[in-house]
């Protein structure tokens, strides 16, 4: 493994990191308040989300819009609430600008008035890329520790 140190400066990495790691933390509490346009405004105009529950990418803005709308519809019918932990955030500066995320993420569930269960334990690999001064989801592979593709 390449440290990111040796293609940047360990100072305009730790820019870069903190940069990554604030993206995070607004990326998936828009997602998990189901502001849904307001997320996939997070991606790409084509980006593309390859989730272990899809048989093929979710590609594109309109369609990442449509699938959290229909997820967060099936929460609330179920009263629960959910929260996407993201942690050990590895970034990888790539030689054309972009930067390959690598990190594990806890999916909480929270039903009304119940106990808060660890639903999924996932592994997420981002390309990220700026565009116009913000960072931006260009591709994302999920895989889950419990199915046999996990990403190790």
């Amino acid at each position: 493994m390449t440290a990111s140190t040796d293609i940047l400066p360990a100072a305009e990495f730790a820019v870069i990191h903190a940069e990554v790691q604030q993206f995070y933390a607004e990326h998936m509490q828009l997602l998990d308040s189901g502001a849904a346009s307001e997320w996939a405004a997070t991606f790409t105009e084509d980006g593309s989300f390859a989730p272990p529950s899809a048989p093929e990418p979710i590609v594109g803005r309109k369609a990442l819009e449509a699938g959290v709308r229909a997820a967060r519809a099936e929460l609330d019918e179920r009263g629960e609430a959910v929260r996407h932990l993201f942690s050990m955030i590895a970034v990888r500066p790539l030689p054309d600008g972009a930067l390959k995320v690598r990190s594990y993420v806890q999916v909480v569930n929270t039903p009304r008035d119940g106990e808060p269960k660890l639903s999924l334990m996932c592994v997420c690999t981002d390309v990220l890329v700026h565009e116009r001064g913000t960072l931006l989801v260009k591709e994302r592979q999920v895989t889950r520790d419990d199915r046999p593709s996990a990403n190790r």
